[in-house]
């Protein structure tokens, strides 16, 4: 796909800007995968890159790095970019006292109103603009009533600084719950064909409220791409290590996934992360894949993946691919 092509388009939601179907996560490039690798300077030119392909959902969050994922995408929207995104941030997500607990990069949450209030603040300064176009309550906080947060989160809306909330994780009554305060733009949760369990109630219950859904890790964190084929292949002191799937023995288990995505890929002269892709384009109207890449090639090779309409035998074959081996975290 050429620089010059920009890939097709559908609406954040019923209410929601126009955006590319398939959308860019930012995590990877300053946070958990192949931090070693990180390169500012190249995710820059892919972050805009994406724009030109028409990838304009661009996605962050204040914790990734922490704090530094902001200013890089802040830094790639500078210049005159700003205006070409779908800028998305998150904020109820924060690193523990002392710091990340081991190679468990665990997190505690935070969705108290007064630090929704400073965040939002915090994010727009990084990020160098006056508003963000969606802000996504990263977790619940079980420690604070979610009306109450979200009842912050549509004080944002109210002051400019963000045209639309979201909620990240959530199950049917949280979105419901949410709603009695202010419309929930969006949810973001896992899907992929090795994580659906939002296919259940959660992804229906969105559909017929014309809530977007952003899934992330749709290639299952790289490794639907067929990347992985051992736990050899991950870069030094990257996150997915720690993960259940990609022990060694789950890996092996799992690659009966991989060859399945790749034979639908043969058969349409696709990539497996195309068909990967496809197959969640597939879910639902207003479903926003989020796949993240800090390399041309793949960001080129997942815009593809808007292209590629699988068939019903297709989506027949990898609806019926087996569960995993491995829980998610």
């Amino acid at each position: 796909m050429s620089s010059s092509t920009t890939i097709r388009t559908t609406t954040l939601g019923t209410d929601g800007p126009v955006v590319g179907v398939v959308g860019l996560g930012c995590m990877g490039m300053s946070h958990a995968y192949d931090p070693s690798g990180r390169d500012d300077d190249a995710s820059v030119g892919v972050i805009r890159q994406a724009l030109d392909l028409g990838v304009t959902l661009i996605d962050t969050a204040d914790v990734y790095g922490p704090f530094v994922n902001e200013e890089l995408v802040g830094r790639a929207l500078g210049d005159g970019h700003r205006e070409r995104a779908v800028l998305a941030t998150k904020v109820g997500l924060v690193l523990p006292e002392g710091g990340l607990r081991g190679s468990s990069a665990a997190l505690d949450r935070n969705a108290r109103p007064e630090h929704i209030r400073a965040a939002i603040d915090a994010s727009l300064r990084r990020l160098g603009t006056d508003h963000v176009d969606l802000y996504q309550l990263h977790r619940v906080d079980p420690e604070v009533p979610l009306e109450e947060s979200w009842g912050a989160m549509a004080e944002v809306v109210a002051a400019g600084k963000a045209r639309a909330i979201g909620l990240s994780e959530v199950g049917v009554e949280e979105i419901k719950r949410a709603q009695s305060v202010h419309p929930v733009a969006s949810v973001q949760s896992e899907l992929s064909l090795w994580t659906r369990d939002p296919l259940a109630d959660v992804l229906p219950y969105c559909e017929s409220q014309g809530i977007a859904f952003l899934p992330f890790s749709p290639l299952g964190r790289g490794f639907l791409a067929g990347r992985f084929s051992g736990a050899q292949d991950l870069p030094a002191d990257d996150w997915r290590s720690t993960l259940p799937r990609f022990q060694a023995d789950a890996l092996a288990a799992n690659q009966a996934l991989v060859e399945t995505v790749k034979a639908v890929a043969e058969r349409h002269g696709a990539t497996s992360a195309q068909v990967a892709l496809a197959w969640v384009l597939a879910q639902g109207r207003y479903v926003v894949p989020i796949p993240g890449t800090k390399t041309p090639k793949y960001l080129a090779d997942n815009a593809g993946a808007a292209a590629l309409t699988l068939g019903a035998a297709d989506l027949a074959e990898l609806d019926a691919l087996p569960a995993p081996t491995g829980d998610r975290y």
